[in-house]
């Protein structure tokens, strides 16, 4: 078993920046693929960034390509969402997520994919 817990979530003023932080326990980390995902109410769960177990693959939705940076540093068991130019449509909560399967393979944008997942942590954009 995973357990995953989010942090770094806030309230912030379009154009500012957060970093999210998503610490792993419980199993190896360092052999997990990481996402991120984030839901809007009313919306669903929809993805925004995943990175390889090594960190030298990464994939994004296009709506934060060039905002956004996740990263991961696996001898502290933490995967980061770096965001920056944040936008009052990028309020949501956000959720880490692991594939313990750990291969780059496969729908990595797809909430399927992944084995377990964190609590989530808010982030609100004002305008």
């Amino acid at each position: 078993q995973v357990q995953l817990v989010e942090s770094g979530g806030g309230l912030v003023q379009a154009g500012g920046s957060l970093r999210l932080s998503c610490a792993a326990s419980g199993r190896t980390f360092s052999n997990y693929a990481m996402g991120w995902f984030r839901q809007a109410p009313g919306k669903e769960r929809e993805f925004v960034a995943a990175i390889s177990w090594s960190g030298s693959n990464t994939y994004y939705t296009d709506s934060v390509k060039g905002r956004f940076t996740i990263s991961r540093d696996n001898a502290k068991n933490t995967v980061y969402l770096q965001m920056n130019y944040l936008k009052p449509e990028d309020t949501a909560v956000y959720y880490c997520a692991a594939d313990e399967k750990g291969s780059w393979l496969g729908c990595k944008g797809c909430v399927y994919e992944y084995d377990y997942w964190g609590q989530g942590t808010q982030v609100t954009v004002s305008s």
